[in-house]
């Protein structure tokens, strides 16, 4: 027999120590019959929307064929969504956000160059980019108020950086970037670099200088606005998402879309969905309204948090972290550690219905003794 050589068939930079970890799930609880209310992952607190559900009802009997090849009849429904401020060209769709940021980050990173995030953020951005071979640059937020370091995002620019990712309102702090420091990033980035706005959760925002992107992308500037029909539209089971960006952009990273890609049942719900704006308004109010009660109640605990613009609060943990999980489980109530993300001994807390924040609030009562 031949001498054998050894040859490393795996990729080296796959073997990372850092991976994304999921929450877990109201399955693997075991409460003995009692209700549990899982605030832990920033799920749609009144469901789905009705109009994707009846869409869905209608396709059941049509699983034996192919959806459509392309997201072509979901980035028309997407433009008319936008009021036509957007042609179907600006978009893409994919089955859910993460595949579209996959597809983003496939497109422009590659061996030797880099991409910029800011600590804490949503851990795929980084773990996406490790898969092509691609240095992360970390400019972490200043602590006290989770602001964006600017200047110092602007100075790591380098002939290298291709992406730099922004989140607004963000994972999991759930604050927002204002308009004139979008400005400021965007107006002054250079040409070979292109920013990845995340604004899955831009539905929940109320501050006045909050801005998605769709002024930045009207106007021509490089950027990517990352979105999702899983937390205003109640379609996380789904797993469909979408992004807007210039048509020249879009076209490009269309290319790397696999054709079927999004499934019928997501596509007709998808579609369903973005005509009900009656659930769409529901959902946003009945967040913005319990995100105000629960203000009120953290205050008088004397808990300290941070104020949101999502559907979820970051407070700061009174007690060892995993003492604080397991004692909020032990009233049913599922809450989401933050130091995956970045932020060490904080808690993301998911805005829940009344009866849910109330379970929260009494468990957060009885730690605060």
């Amino acid at each position: 027999m031949a001498d054998q050589i050894d040859i490393n068939i795996f990729k080296p930079y796959l073997s990372l120590k850092k991976t994304y970890k999921g929450g877990i799930t109201k399955d693997e609880l075991s409460k003995g019959g009692n209700k549990i209310y899982k605030l832990s992952s920033n799920e749609n607190i009144l469901g789905s929307s009705p109009k994707a559900i009846e869409a869905i009802r209608q396709n059941l009997d049509l699983l034996h064929e192919y959806p459509d090849r392309t997201d072509a009849k979901l980035r028309e429904a997407l433009s008319t969504f936008y009021k036509g401020e957007l042609s179907p060209d600006h978009f893409i769709a994919a089955s859910s956000g993460s595949e579209v940021l996959d597809i983003t980050i496939r497109g422009f990173m590659d061996n030797g160059l880099e991409c910029i995030v800011s600590n804490p953020f949503f851990l795929p951005y980084q773990m996406f980019s490790k898969w092509q071979n691609a240095e992360v640059i970390d400019v972490p937020m200043n602590t006290s108020d989770w602001s964006l370091d600017v200047q110092g995002m602007l100075d790591r620019i380098t002939d290298k950086t291709r992406l730099l990712f922004l989140t607004s309102p963000n994972n999991p702090t759930g604050t927002y970037i204002p308009k004139a420091t979008l400005d400021q990033i965007i107006h002054n980035v250079p040409s070979h670099v292109i920013v990845v706005l995340d604004e899955v959760y831009y539905h929940f925002a109320d501050a006045p200088d909050f801005s998605t992107a769709v002024e930045y992308v009207k106007e021509g500037y490089q950027v990517i606005a990352l979105n999702s029909f899983s937390k205003a539209f109640g379609l996380a089971s789904l797993r469909i998402g979408y992004a807007y960006t210039t048509p020249k952009i879009s076209a490009y990273l269309r290319q790397l879309a696999k054709p079927f890609l999004i499934n019928r049942l997501s596509l007709e719900a998808g579609i369903a969905a973005l005509g009900d704006a009656e659930f769409l308004t529901k959902t946003r109010n009945t967040i913005i309204e319990e995100r105000n009660w629960l203000y009120t109640q953290l205050d008088e605990i004397g808990i300290h948090y941070w104020k949101s613009q999502a559907n979820f609060i970051l407070i700061k943990c009174p007690v060892d972290q995993q003492d604080f999980v397991d004692a909020m489980l032990e009233d049913g109530v599922m809450v989401r550690p933050a130091a995956n993300f970045g932020a060490p001994g904080c808690i993301r807390v998911t805005i829940g219905d009344r009866e849910a924040n109330v379970a929260y609030i009494n468990a957060l009562k009885k730690l605060s003794v």
